[in-house]
């Protein structure tokens, strides 16, 4: 009974905020089913936040790699640099994930998003006053990465307390647009203000973009979760987090769709800190040439993000998940092999379109078989793949010192294909597994009989 009083409040909020209309183009944009979660007050306030902060870690991820790149022309500390950002994702994801479902996320969500406002400020004058050293940019990134350690889980479990579950996969679907999209624009943006301001001016351009973010989630009204986080008020995190990942492990179907989500995107996505190499020594250009070869990948991901936004389908399936998953990795190594900019650019278009249709289609499935009051646990898990990508670049700087860029990229997006298929090969039924959209929030009803024809 109290979790059924929680999910009517929360309803009943996301039906007050939606008379509260939107304006300009915003207003016209919810007019489209693609994008009706728009509609609802606090969820634009969050979009609009999601926003500011996707593009202000897209041009960090452009900025940090070139800054380091240029003051050291080292491929191993390229990947130091973005394993110092990653490690904290690790560290503290689980345990975000659980003071997340406990606490107050709106709080956190702010603190985090300051934190990256004030770290972005130092770092912009460091570079500014040629005071800036590697271990700047080291500290920097750890601090960084364990505030948005705390952002992640605090922001995706906040679409739900707010949307309700009427709204709930539109919501999630266009926040994979935002992220996705401002790779599209936010690379760009990055490579532009490197070659005409420098990297300071970058940076303060990403400070200035986590203080919006900041103010637009101080005005959210978030429903009161009292209710819901009563019962567990009691228990330790620490007891929390173990039984969150022992549910992952013992549940079939989720446990393949969290290797699926880690294992390709892990071994895949280092091909971003690598981006430097290609665009100076392979395809012969400069920060620009990085900037637009993001962007393409942005293109593509953003794409990919609206169509499955604007699906209105009865079931979720995992043969999107195997398909996308394999694409991606045979888009990498195609990429990895191309010294021509234009096959190079079309390639990693594609490289984006799989990425996010298998993303997408894995977080559907995985926050649809869960049940509610081990959801936040569960996308802690699905979220500790932004941890696992800098680490990795460890393994891709080395490769690439060892032997080259374009050969590190190609085994790697190799071990992402080996991953999917070794997956679908040692879990019966996983290829085959249905999962229907409007069931129960309390969790999905999943099947493992014969797909019928997509919807």
């Amino acid at each position: 009974m109290e979790e059924h009083d929680c999910t009517q409040s929360v309803v009943l909020v996301g039906t007050q905020q939606i008379e509260g209309k939107p304006r300009g183009i915003i207003r016209r944009l919810t007019h489209l089913s693609t994008f009706e979660s728009l509609h609802i007050r606090d969820y634009r306030l969050l979009w609009l936040g999601q926003v500011g902060t996707s593009m202000g870690q897209w041009m960090d991820q452009v900025t940090r790699g070139w800054l380091i790149y240029t003051m050291t022309g080292s491929a191993v500390q390229l990947g130091i640099a973005a394993a110092m950002r990653g490690i904290p994702l690790l560290l503290f994801g689980i345990l975000a994930g659980a003071v997340a479902d406990r606490y107050g996320r709106k709080r956190q969500l702010i603190i985090a998003q300051s934190t990256n406002v004030v770290l972005n400020g130092i770092l912009a004058t460091l570079v500014l006053t040629q005071q800036v050293q590697p271990r700047h940019i080291y500290g920097s990134g750890f601090l960084a990465g364990t505030a948005q350690a705390f952002q992640q889980p605090a922001r995706q479990t906040l679409i739900t307390d707010i949307v309700g579950n009427k709204h709930l996969m539109n919501a999630l679907a266009l926040n994979a647009a935002v992220i996705n999209g401002s790779r599209t624009v936010g690379p760009a943006i990055a490579g532009f203000l490197i070659v005409l301001m420098g990297s300071d001016g970058s940076y303060y351009m990403q400070a200035a973009m986590y203080f919006f973010a900041t103010i637009w989630t101080m005005q959210m009204r978030v429903p009161d979760r009292a209710v819901a986080t009563a019962s567990k008020a009691t228990e330790s995190l620490l007891s929390s987090t173990k039984e969150g990942l022992a549910y992952v492990a013992g549940h079939r179907d989720l446990r393949a769709l969290m290797i699926l989500a880690l294992g390709p995107l892990t071994l895949g996505f280092p091909y971003i800190s690598l981006m430097p190499i290609f665009a100076v020594d392979i395809l012969h250009g400069d920060a620009q040439t990085q900037g637009l070869l993001l962007t393409f990948g942005g293109v593509g991901a953003l794409a990919g993000a609206l169509v499955v936004a604007s699906m209105h389908r009865r079931y979720a399936y995992s043969w999107p998940v195997i398909v996308g998953a394999t694409a991606f990795g045979l888009g990498l190594m195609a990429f990895s092999q191309s010294h021509w900019f234009v096959l190079s650019a079309i390639f990693i278009t594609i490289v984006g379109v799989f990425n996010v249709t298998y993303l997408t289609q894995t977080q559907t499935l995985a926050q649809i078989i869960a049940p509610r009051h081990f959801r936040g646990r569960v996308m802690s898990i699905y979220l500790l793949s932004r941890g696992l990508i800098p680490v990795a670049t460890l393994l891709a700087g080395s490769l690439a010192a060892a032997l080259g860029a374009p050969t590190a990229l190609l085994i790697m997006s190799a071990g992402c294909i080996i991953v999917v298929w070794a997956v679908v090969l040692l879990t019966p039924g996983f290829a085959k597994l249905r999962v229907e959209l409007n069931a129960s929030a309390a969790g999905g009803v999943v099947s493992h009989g014969e797909s019928p024809a997509p919807d």
